[in-house]
Order: structure tokens, then C-alpha cells, then sequence
């Protein structure tokens, strides 16, 4: 038994220190691909070159590319993937089912609301952080509000419930599309809703950074008390878990994870769903070993799908629609395998 446990936690660490080489692999190549390429060993001298003397054999056009263009956007693709992918295994592992995504539960279209009204409202991106995440807070409570009020809380109408408030929100954006100028407005929300890492600013990563950094610690650190919660109410209870705090703790941070992650990017689709599910495929149920896996996975899929966006044609391609033709078939495989599995 123990030497079982033990080879467990071996496959566990190689399957965590593989993740991180190929984040580390992923990023390099981000910063090499592009309509102006620049070579690993060119790369590798100027990163070093902040740091240590190196002897410039590099032209300043590279070097700009790197740190302006290429290095805010992996980053910000770091961060994006991480977010999204963790809100939704905190949100799959918290509501005990695996349909569950922030897509799903209105976050998402509801905090692409609150940015659409913050730039009608031209709004600084402190203002287009904190409209969104006021929307999606408010698009999860409604979610979470109507099972309630209809008297009927299983998770199949909490679904569903999702599936309305996605749709009010898909609404009200068409309003807002409607009354928004066509030439500067209507073209900054329909960057929100395709998705793109183009306008990713240092600036931005400063204001938002610290946000995802500090929501990924603390569902991290109570990445344990989700197992308790999938155990049940009850159960949890039973176990000294204060289950309405804990669980409202972690919706409300992995809602901000969410939110934040459209300040920099817009909405993505996709990713909280498929990549918790791939996670928990390679790490088994255990919600402390989902969550870190989901964290470098989301991470590696953004860095991947950002650097084939602006890679693969000379127009870039809005990141949704490539998130959309890679996850969705890569869902319908996963549920296929499952169904083999049961049957």
C-alpha cells in the first residue's frame, strides 16, 4: 500500500516537473515564432542581457520584439490560460459537477458585460477590471439565485440556470453593440468578445497580474477543502467545514480569476471546461493534484494558442475561434472515452 502511494506521488511529480519543461519550451518558442523571427540562441541572449553583461550581436529591432511585442503577450497568455483553467476546476470540484465552467455559469459573458459598459463609459482598465468583475459576481449570484427561487438546487438546474443567465447577458451585449459607436466603441467590444492578446500593455499586466497571482494562491492553499465540499454538505459539515464560507470564498475567487482574465484578454471559451477535465484524466479526482496540473495546463494551452494565432496566417486570428475548434472536438473525445469507461 505504501509502496503504491509512494509510486502515485512519483508519477505525480514527473507529471508536474514535465508540465513545467513544457511551459518553459512553449514560452521560448512564443518568443522565437512570429511574422519576424528570432532565433532560441538570439532569444536566450537577450533575456540574459537584463540580468548579466552579455555582448550584443542582436539588432534592436529583435530585442524589441522581444520585450515589447512577444514577452507582455506570453505572459499575459501565462496568465490568461492559468486563470480560466483553475476557475474551472475550482468551480467543477465546489458544485460537484464536471459540466460546470465559467462559461457555463454566466461569468464570463457577464464580466465581457462590465467591460463592454466600462469602455461606453471610456473607463481606464482599473475601471474595465472592476466593471467586469462586478458583472460577473452579480452574473453568478443570479445563477446561483434561480435554483433557489424555483426551489429546485440540483446541479442540472444549476446548469441550466447558466444557460439563462448566459443567454440575458448574450442579450444585454447586443443592446450595448447596438448603441455603441461603430468606429471606436463597437471595435474595442467586439476585441472583448473574440478575445486577442494584441493590446496586452506591461501596464496591464501590473494592474491585473497581482489579482490572478493572489485568487490562484488562496484557492491553491484551499484546494483541499474543495475535496471536503465534493464530499457533500453534509459530510463537510461533519468534518468542522464551514461549508457556505468556504464555498462562497472560492466562487468569488475564482470568479475575480475569471474577470480578470477578460481585462487582459476578452472572452475565451473552452478552457475552463476541456483543461480541468484533461487535468483530472492524467491526476485522477483528487482536487489537490487537479488544481496544479490545471494551473500549468491552462498555461501551456494559451501560450500554444496565442503563438499559432498570430503565427499561422499574416492576419491574426481572434483567440475564441481557436480555442472553439480545438476544445470543442477535444470535449466530444473525452466524453466518448468516459461513456467506453461506464459501459
Amino acid at each position: 500500500m505504501k509502496d503504491n502511494k509512494k509510486h502515485k506521488k512519483a508519477e505525480y511529480g514527473i507529471l508536474i516537473t514535465g508540465l513545467i519543461i513544457l511551459l518553459a519550451v512553449a514560452c521560448i518558442i512564443a518568443l522565437c515564432a512570429g511574422q519576424y523571427s528570432v532565433s532560441v540562441p538570439e532569444v536566450t541572449k537577450i533575456l540574459a542581457s537584463r540580468f548579466v553583461n552579455v555582448t550584443k550581436t542582436w539588432s534592436n529591432t529583435a530585442e524589441g520584439v522581444v520585450f515589447t511585442l512577444r514577452l507582455p503577450r506570453i505572459i499575459g497568455a501565462v496568465l490568461v490560460g492559468s486563470a480560466l483553467s483553475l476557475s474551472g476546476a475550482a468551480y467543477q470540484g465546489v458544485f460537484k459537477n464536471p459540466l460546470v465552467a465559467p462559461d457555463l455559469l454566466g461569468v464570463s459573458s457577464g464580466a465581457c458585460v462590465g467591460a463592454s459598459v466600462a469602455i461606453l463609459l471610456h473607463l481606464n482598465s482599473f475601471g474595465v477590471q472592476a466593471m467586469a468583475f462586478v458583472a460577473g459576481i452579480l452574473a453568478v449570484g443570479l445563477t446561483l439565485f434561480i435554483p433557489r427561487l424555483i426551489k429546485n438546487t440540483n446541479m442540472t438546474m444549476l446548469v441550466l440556470s447558466g444557460i439563462i443567465v448566459k443567454g440575458i447577458m448574450d442579450s444585454v451585449m447586443g443592446i450595448i453593440k447596438y448603441v455603441a459607436d461603430p468606429e471606436t466603441e463597437l471595435q474595442s467590444i467586439t476585441y472583448w468578445q473574440l478575445g486577442s492578446l494584441t493590446k496586452v500593455l506591461p501596464k496591464d499586466l501590473f494592474t491585473v497580474g497581482p489579482v490572478i497571482v493572489a485568487a490562484s494562491v488562496i484557492i491553491f492553499l484551499l484546494r483541499w477543502r474543495i475535496n471536503i465540499l465534493s464530499l457533500g454538505d453534509r459530510e463537510a459539515k461533519t468534518l468542522g467545514v464551514s461549508v457556505t464560507v468556504v464555498r462562497n470564498f472560492i466562487i468569488i475567487c475564482a470568479t475575480l480569476l475569471t474577470a480578470s482574465a477578460v481585462c487582459i484578454s476578452g472572452t475565451i471559451g473552452w478552457i475552463g471546461l476541456v483543461i480541468p477535465h484533461f487535468a483530472r484524466m492524467l491526476t485522477g479526482p483528487d482536487n489537490t493534484k487537479v488544481i496544479p496540473a490545471s494551473i500549468l495546463m491552462g498555461a501551456i494551452f494559451m501560450v500554444v494558442i496565442d503563438t499559432l494565432a498570430r503565427a499561422l496566417t499574416s492576419v491574426e486570428l481572434p483567440l475564441s475561434i481557436l480555442t472553439g475548434i480545438i476544445g470543442a472536438p477535444f470535449y466530444i473525445i473525452i466524453l466518448a472515452r468516459q461513456r467506453m469507461k461506464l459501459s
